[in-house]
């Protein structure tokens, strides 16, 4: 239930934490963070820590953990094998998802790499709402390839649908149908979807998305990467789920999915990952895969204090005191930046919140990279380092063309309980003299392409020293102000 405020203007989300650690940050003079960005080569991903203010790149591994969380990582077992430490997670794995049968892996990537490995032959197709990156590349890298089904209400900017994740269900039968079952590979629902805002799949269509898969004996994975922000919104917008337990719908969602997989480093605000499943069959499937690529079937690649803590995070995870931060902050930052009159994704999802910069410059052709440009373009406003999300992280097609983005995006993520309120408003402040200013805003060209997972090491270089004018306009309206 919300905490109101007795005078109505100073509604604001409310911490359910005190701050007991603090971490020293920096915000440079606009002239070195110009520098900064070009030095990087206009890729947000190369910049340095200590060169940024606010890091909203990504809400992966950043979050703040409990008090408890560290506690727990105190107790860890070391044993290569039968470590007492893995049982702990086994346990919160049984308490969360009512699952037995657990493969441990280092990250989500690495659940995606032993799925892609063990489930996708070449020709075959997997079918999802939307791709991740790193899931397409682990599934096209095998020879797979990738088609989405998300519901078109997804890809508009602003609605007022509460679950614009949703699979399209007669789009999804029909190229079952068309396909023939035995050339899918399996059926993959993200909850929810990242590449377009963070937006949630109500609980509905994951049941009516399993049903079609048992129906014609195809499997049927979950990325529970985001479930604690998708059951968030299930939980708030969703009728049926108002009254349930949240352990109730985990539990709902492991008994009709075939296999759950999910990154720690965003469920449970830990590290690592996992792989599980109500049916043996399936991880005995997978199991070769994790000491070939990971480490042994007790640890995975993953630092045992490390498990620790995730296995306290997954508990952590049925409190709602403490899975609405985020989605509740986020919000906070949206609807700001709404009520200055800035294109955001709305409504607003989990992870963070998604400027719209193919409104912010709607003339820029997608070869010139527009989200990239915005995302270059706020941390010399700001500091502020954002993510792109748009043609940029895209992969190129084996002809050398590119396929544009649906959305061209730039994510400012909310790490749990690190930032506080008056950083979401300045953050908000920063954008909106961007938007005010984003005639100023040009493209950028390709330096260095790597040709796989380009967005993440890439470089590239603006057109016509735009950024200098920008950072010559910010001197004028600040003066001497950081």
């Amino acid at each position: 239930m919300a905490v109101k405020f007795y005078k109505p203007e100073n509604q604001v989300p409310l911490e359910m934490h005190k701050v007991r650690m603090v971490q020293k940050i920096a915000l440079l003079p606009i002239e070195e963070r110009l520098k900064k960005i070009q030095e990087a080569g206009n890729n947000t991903f190369l910049l340095q820590n200590r060169d940024i203010y606010l890091d909203m790149l990504t809400d992966s591994g950043v979050n703040a953990m409990t008090d408890l969380q560290m506690a727990a990582s105190m107790r860890a077992d070391d044993s290569y094998a039968g470590s007492e430490t893995f049982n702990r997670v086994k346990a919160a794995v049984k308490e969360v998802f009512g699952t037995d049968n657990v493969l441990p892996a280092h990250q989500g990537r690495a659940c995606e790499n032993i799925l892609a490995s063990a489930l996708v032959k070449p020709g075959q197709t997997t079918l999802m709402n939307f791709h991740f990156t790193t899931t397409k590349a682990h599934i096209t890298r095998v020879g797979g390839t990738v088609e989405e089904l998300i519901a078109e209400k997804g890809l508009l900017p602003q609605s007022d649908d509460p679950f614009k994740g949703d699979f399209d269900i007669p789009k999804l039968k029909r190229t079952i149908e068309e396909r023939g079952a035995e050339n899918i590979a399996f059926v993959r629902v993200e909850a929810g979807t990242n590449l377009i805002g963070g937006q949630p799949v109500s609980l509905e269509n994951m049941l009516a998305v399993t049903d079609v898969c048992h129906d014609n004996n195809i499997v049927s994975i979950l990325d529970a990467s985001l479930l604690q922000d998708n059951i968030y919104f299930m939980k708030t917008r969703e009728a049926r789920c108002k009254f349930m337990e949240i352990k109730e719908i985990y539990h709902l969602l492991a008994d009709h999915f075939d296999i759950i997989y999910f990154s720690a480093r965003k469920l449970g605000f830990a590290k690592g990952g996992i792989i599980t499943s109500k049916n043996p069959k399936y991880t005995k499937m997978m199991m070769e895969y994790v000491p070939l690529y990971e480490g042994f079937l007790t640890y995975g690649g993953i630092d045992v204090r490390t498990m620790e803590a995730m296995a306290q995070g997954l508990y952590e995870s049925l409190d709602m005191e403490y899975i609405n931060q985020g989605p509740e902050f986020i919000n906070y930052l949206a609807n700001e930046l709404h009520e200055y009159g800035v294109p955001v994704i709305l409504p607003a999802g989990g992870l963070g919140c998604h400027l719209d910069a193919g409104a912010f410059v709607p003339d820029m052709p997608h070869n010139k990279y527009p989200a990239g440009a915005v995302a270059a373009a706020l941390y010399i406003a700001g500091g502020i380092r954002g993510m792109e999300r748009g043609t940029l992280s895209e992969q190129r097609n084996p002809d050398g063309s590119e396929p544009y983005a649906e959305l061209e995006l730039v994510r400012l993520a909310v790490p749990r309980r690190v930032y506080t309120l008056s950083q979401l408003k300045y953050t908000a402040d920063r954008v909106k003299w961007l938007w005010d200013n984003r005639n100023l805003i040009g493209g950028l060209n390709w330096v260095e392409e790597p040709s796989v997972l380009r967005f993440f090491f890439g470089r590239l270089k603006e057109e016509d020293y735009w950024q200098e004018k920008l950072a010559e306009k910010f001197r004028k309206d600040f003066g001497d102000s950081l």
